[in-house]
């Protein structure tokens, strides 16, 4: 898939501003939220108790970032510019398009831990449908006085829906294996309720449909993410997991986690490539 081009002009190097901002949360990981998210992602077996390991990437249901109805912006998110985190980028829409993580040892549940943000990167280039904007955050989890995690979150920001979408590349044909899934309103709920994700496309059908545009309700990415490294981790220990978002994934669709290797990727009904994500292994212990 071809890159956006660059976009030069006045006011775009005003956002590049916020490169080097950062904000800190503290949070103790509570493992009451660990079997919530457990139980709402249909997972067998015992859920982890006090002191376990968490799974990869359950750290998205701490560190809340709570702001008040009036700080909050049309799609339920917290308001760009001003005193908010995100600089303004003059683009109404927001969707998660990817990441990268290292994991340097596990998250244990029942200690307090602090996580740092830091935007890392802002670009603002010009695609097949119009201006998009890139945001780059990096989060740097410490439990216990130790580096636990660090995830680079990749967001773009982008126009109101004027014309038709860009097609999605077609996923890959073949796979040592796969699994259907679906994913129902309830569950796009209590997803959103335990990362206090507030955007509107994952609860809100009818501003989907009459604002973004969207044929149904969207599936978090981080909810596909989510279940891609529960596959890889049935696999190994995970070191580092990477993922980038190509197409989002409806309420109504009932799609396929595919695995190849040290790849893991989300295919649509229709053979798009929703998600793609690769896993690198901590070696195996003689």
């Amino acid at each position: 898939m071809p890159e956006p081009a660059d976009i030069s002009g006045p006011g775009t190097d005003a956002p590049k501003e916020a490169v080097g901002k950062s904000q800190v949360a503290t949070d103790v990981l509570d493992p009451t939220r660990i079997v919530a998210l457990f139980v709402a992602l249909g997972l067998e077996g015992k859920p982890p108790g006090h002191y376990d390991p968490l799974p990869p990437y359950f750290h998205q249901v701490y560190f809340w970032d709570v702001h008040r109805p009036d700080q909050l912006g049309r799609d339920g998110l917290p308001h760009v510019g001003g005193n908010g985190f995100i600089p303004d980028l003059g683009l109404p829409r927001r969707m998660w398009a990817g990441g990268r993580l290292t994991f340097y040892g596990p998250l244990r549940q029942g200690l307090p831990a602090q996580k740092t943000s830091t935007i890392e990167k802002v670009q603002i280039k010009k695609g097949r449908s119009g201006p998009l904007a890139f945001v780059t955050l990096r989060h740097d989890i410490v439990e216990g006085g130790m580096l636990r995690v660090t995830e680079y979150e990749d967001l773009v920001y982008l126009p109101d829906p004027a014309r038709p979408r860009p097609a999605a590349p077609a996923a890959p044909e073949t796979w040592e294996d796969a699994v259907e899934m679906t994913f129902t309103p309830t569950l796009l709920f209590r997803y959103s309720a335990l990362t206090l994700n507030g955007h509107r496309i994952h609860y809100d059908r009818d501003y989907c449909q009459r604002v973004e545009g969207y044929p149904g309700l969207v599936v978090q990415g981080q909810l596909l993410a989510q279940f891609l490294m529960l596959r890889a981790n049935a696999h190994g220990t995970i070191r580092h997991f990477s993922m980038r978002a190509y197409a989002p994934v409806f309420d109504f669709e009932t799609v396929q986690l595919c695995r190849a290797g040290d790849r893991y990727w989300i295919r649509g009904e229709d053979g798009r490539l929703a998600v793609m994500g690769e896993a690198v292994f901590a070696p195996s212990a003689l």
